[in-house]
């Protein structure tokens, strides 16, 4: 699971499913009983408001058919959970920095601690398979940063294209990433790795993760979906045990309810102490994304070194 793959063409035959929601497109394959959600924000791709209302209400619809997904009528069982994004070239840039600036300058702790707590709503259900034994997989074809790199962490498999980029800014602007970064990069690779990562703000490759291990298959841009198709078929005759492990895994290493909610008042915190010239830092780097994402939608390639250069 941990090498470059060379992966077959395989064609997808998807329903969509769910409500119209505005900015998630949630689909349901049913020859892999895999669900696929599309992170699909309005703007600056980040985890705004709507796109976590969006996200929370699509996880009760699970919930509340029993762990099945609702598919031209018929109930219908999951056994993949699959995130991914429309967004071309970018997964996602995690928090809402905008909305940060305004509620940190208006000191309004409430709405911080209010969001935070939908950011961890969304992930929580994510680490427990939505109450299911499913397997989830983090499609990551593109930058995921932040609260993006967080998201793709809550999976248990994350597949990569080779192009694609990882990592926690948030240093740069005197914060720490408080909706789960810690609790699973210690896990993973543990605390010292985890608080040199977080501290570093290094933006790291897909390579680079694939050989610490936190990006398990890594395949050539564009093979991304039919690397999760390879993957699925590759594993069917060994799914139950795989997913049993995850079950483990879990067991071994809890992520808790409270564990995040107690971090996310620390970075609630945390931000109310920011000064000035940090969220001067922070308002450089939703610049920063808004000229990325145009850069992308052109075709253009990124220069990381030029991230924060205005």
């Amino acid at each position: 699971m941990n090498a470059l793959t060379d992966v077959k063409f395989l064609q997808p035959h998807r329903h969509t499913i769910g409500k119209p929601y505005k900015q998630v497109v949630v689909e349901y394959d049913r020859e892999t009983k895999a669900v696929w959600t599309y992170l699909n924000p309005t703007g600056t791709p980040c985890f705004n408001l709507g796109l976590l209302n969006d996200l929370i209400d699509n996880h009760k619809s699970f919930k509340a058919n029993g762990g099945k997904a609702m598919c031209e009528g018929s109930l219908e069982p999951i056994e993949y959970f699959v995130g991914a994004s429309k967004t071309e070239h970018i997964f996602n840039y995690g928090g809402d920095l905008a909305l940060f600036v305004l509620l940190i300058k208006s000191r309004d702790r409430q709405a911080l601690l209010h969001y935070a707590k939908m950011c961890i709503d969304c992930l929580h259900g994510r680490l427990t398979s939505y109450d299911t034994n499913a397997v989830t997989i983090s499609l990551i074809q593109g930058d995921a940063l932040g609260g993006g790199f967080e998201s793709a962490l809550s999976s248990n498999v994350i597949i990569a294209e080779e192009s694609s980029r990882m990592g926690f800014p948030e240093i740069l602007f005197n914060l720490f990433p408080g909706m789960g970064a810690y609790s699973l990069l210690a896990r993973r690779l543990g605390a010292k790795m985890a608080e040199e990562m977080i501290l570093s703000g290094k933006i790291y490759s897909a390579s680079e993760l694939h050989q610490l291990g936190l990006v398990d298959v890594l395949v050539p841009d564009g093979q991304g979906e039919n690397a999760v198709y390879d993957f699925i078929h590759t594993n069917n005759r060994k799914k139950n045990g795989m997913r049993a492990m995850y079950e483990c895994r879990r067991h071994t290493n809890p992520v808790t309810y409270d564990e995040l909610m107690n971090i996310t008042e620390v970075w609630v915190d945390a931000a109310l102490r920011l000064e000035d010239r940090d969220l001067k830092m922070m308002g450089r780097l939703v610049r920063s994304q808004q000229r990325q994402l145009a850069s992308r939608m052109e075709g253009q390639p990124i220069n990381p070194a030029n991230d924060f250069v205005e």
